[in-house]
């Protein structure tokens, strides 16, 4: 049974590698787990932190300053044209402290998970998805209303993350999209109305937006080290030692072929007869 089980990891192995050999995957190297690594792994998380943290506080400070003038001239006016100001400044401003609370929250955790993954593409994508949302809310929101609140931007956040995890598929990609989907997997729902007063417009703006830049921005961070266990450095050593002993089957298309289909005879015609005609 152990022979059967190195056997299937070895055959697993190849196949994997075939598969990214003939997709030109970037595969990472293999590098130590060493102490500067997990040091500069601990400066992105504290960076990707400090910048959530402080646009958290940057809300905080402007939610407390519009208490004192009217904040409509800074909202979205959907299809308005001096309404179309607010794409600017309308995630600054919130309607009430828990609206503030609620996208405090999301923006740090969200922030903080993708500043620490993808430094450059959530620094990239920020402007994108930060006017997306906007644009969202001027063109689809109801005349008359007002659309504010940086819901957008966690939405696009979050579906950043996710659709990073999908299209990289390395191994903090795919970790990172299941924390965000555990925690807001929600969100995937309200960007279509569901909620009286909600601004489900500024969450498909910010959504989309974030879609398009995460294809866009797939490639803007490397490739992080992968660390190689030594079960599989044992089965790089095998395959690579089967292979230069000849022990390994040759691939399907070296195998030639012994079978060749003949060429069937000529069809023989057999003419039916009536049910009263009788057979002498």
């Amino acid at each position: 049974m152990a022979a059967a089980a190195r056997h299937a990891r070895r055959l697993a192995s190849a196949a994997f590698a075939a598969i990214a050999g003939g997709m030109h995957l970037p595969m990472p190297e293999a590098v130590p787990d060493s102490p500067a690594q997990r040091a500069a792994d601990r400066r992105r998380l504290q960076r990707a932190f400090t910048a959530s943290l402080a646009f958290v506080l940057l809300l905080t400070v402007a939610f407390a300053a519009q208490q004192a003038f009217d904040w409509r001239a800074l909202a979205i006016a959907p299809r308005s044209w001096p309404g179309l100001l607010g794409v600017r400044t309308a995630p600054l401003l919130h309607g009430s402290p828990g609206h503030l609370g609620a996208n405090a929250v999301s923006l740090l955790l969200l922030g903080t998970l993708a500043g620490t993954v993808y430094p450059r593409a959530t620094l990239r994508a920020l402007p994108v998805v930060w006017i997306g949302s906007g644009l969202g809310a001027w063109l689809l929101g109801d005349a008359g209303t007002w659309h504010l609140g940086a819901s957008g931007l966690t939405h696009g956040l979050m579906f950043l993350v996710f659709a990073l995890g999908l299209l990289r598929r390395d191994r903090p990609a795919i970790a990172a999209a299941m924390i965000a989907f555990f925690l807001y997997g929600g969100m995937l729902l309200t960007v279509l109305p569901h909620e009286p007063g909600v601004s489900w417009q500024a969450h498909l703006g910010g959504a989309l937006a974030r879609l398009l830049a995460a294809w866009w921005l797939r490639a803007s961070d490397p490739l992080p080290p992968r660390r190689r266990y030594s079960w599989e450095l044992e089965e790089v050593s095998a395959l690579a030692a089967a292979d230069a002993d000849g022990l390994e089957p040759p691939r399907p298309i070296d195998v030639p072929v012994r079978w060749q289909r003949q060429t069937p005879r000529s069809a023989i015609v057999v003419p039916l007869r009536r049910k009263d005609e009788r057979i002498h």
